[in-house]
């Protein structure tokens, strides 16, 4: 009778222990943030010596952040919307349409993420170098316009919406533009909160493609702006943390607000 509730502790005491591992570089970040610089060290990582919020307000003036902010949510909106909608229309025609070749093109374009981007991007440099477009928004945003996991994300959301729902629609004189816009589109919020929150916190932290592609301070993303308190023989780990949180706080919040519908899409994509 007894090794119930003593399952229970375990489950709990080991959830606990999980939890708090997961929390600790958390933890270490926001500490090191807030501690005096010339106070930092090992003996204070779990608690500050005090507590010095001028440096968040320092961190955020050694470079251009406020720029860097722009560029990285101006990318971010971009690409998210981007492949939230070549997702959304491609993922529809791979579950609904009947085409030859259908699942042999679902599967060549799946076989596309096991490619890693560094391998294409001298080709996709020399492209963007042809088109002028280095040092412009243009060069961050369209080479990632489309995805091949959102694609089968939608797919695999789509094929789990009964259709006789669509049936029901054509019967009533809709098109099929018509029924992926006002009927299959509603039905995959969850879909769409998974993939926005997917790609737009990807590109967020995006640092190669800002690296390669763009070459001054006033294209700066904010993964590039932290390079600035690593110098060469040393490392400003105070102000670096300082910036890392306020850095990570869009992240988190679009995490938090979409967290119901991201937790939904995962459930159900994939099922039959």
């Amino acid at each position: 009778m007894q090794l119930r509730p003593t399952c229970s502790r375990i489950r709990f005491a080991a959830s606990l222990l999980i939890a708090a591992l997961f929390a600790l570089p958390l933890w270490v970040v926001l500490v090191t943030s807030l501690d005096d610089p010339a106070g930092l060290g090992f003996s204070t990582w779990l608690i500050p010596s005090r507590l010095r919020f001028e440096n968040y307000v320092e961190a955020w003036h050694a470079t251009n952040f406020p720029r860097q902010f722009v560029n990285s949510l101006v990318v971010a909106l971009a690409v998210t919307a981007g492949q939230v909608l070549t997702s959304l229309m491609a993922g529809y025609a791979f579950a609904r349409i009947r085409f030859i070749g259908r699942d042999v093109i679902l599967m060549a374009l799946l076989s596309t993420i096991i490619v890693p981007f560094q391998v294409l991007v001298i080709p996709v440099f020399v492209i963007l170098a042809k088109l002028s477009w280095i040092n412009t928004y243009w060069a961050l945003i369209v080479p990632s316009l489309a995805n091949a996991f959102g694609i089968f994300l939608f797919a695999q959301f789509f094929r789990t919406i009964p259709y006789e729902l669509e049936e029901a629609a054509y019967v009533d004189g809709a098109t099929r533009w018509r029924v992926l816009w006002q009927i299959m589109v509603p039905l995959a919020r969850p879909a769409i909160a998974t993939l926005f929150l997917f790609t737009f916190i990807a590109e967020w932290n995006e640092l190669f493609k800002p690296l390669v592609f763009t070459s001054t301070k006033d294209m700066r993303t904010v993964q590039l702006g932290l390079s600035v308190f690593q110098e060469q023989f040393r490392v400003d780990y105070v102000h670096l943390m300082a910036a890392v949180v306020f850095t990570t706080v869009p992240s988190v919040l679009l995490f938090l607000l979409g967290q119901k519908h991201f937790v939904k899409g995962i459930a159900t994509t994939g099922l039959k």
